[in-house]
């Protein structure tokens, strides 16, 4: 199974690279796939490359709702009985 993450570019660097943040993790990536990126894009990142921008809020969104599965896969402690 392959997962691709929404990331903001935080910062354009020489050699089509960028730094990008997703959820205060920072990350060296490729543009060389996608055109016209600027910084406070959002771009599809999977395997270290940018593949193509992201609508902020669709971007947004998509992250909320993987940080709400990440929260869901956290099992709740047993209840204990007295």
């Amino acid at each position: 199974m392959c997962l691709a993450l929404p990331c903001r570019v935080v910062e354009l660097l020489p050699g089509e690279q960028a730094t990008v943040d997703v959820d205060g993790v920072g990350r060296q990536v490729s543009l060389a796939l996608v055109d016209g990126v600027a910084v406070g894009d959002y771009v599809i990142v999977h395997v270290g490359y940018a593949l193509t921008r992201l609508d902020a809020d669709e971007a947004l969104r998509t992250l909320a709702l993987f940080a709400e599965l990440g929260q869901a896969a956290v099992p709740e402690p047993p209840a204990w009985s007295a």
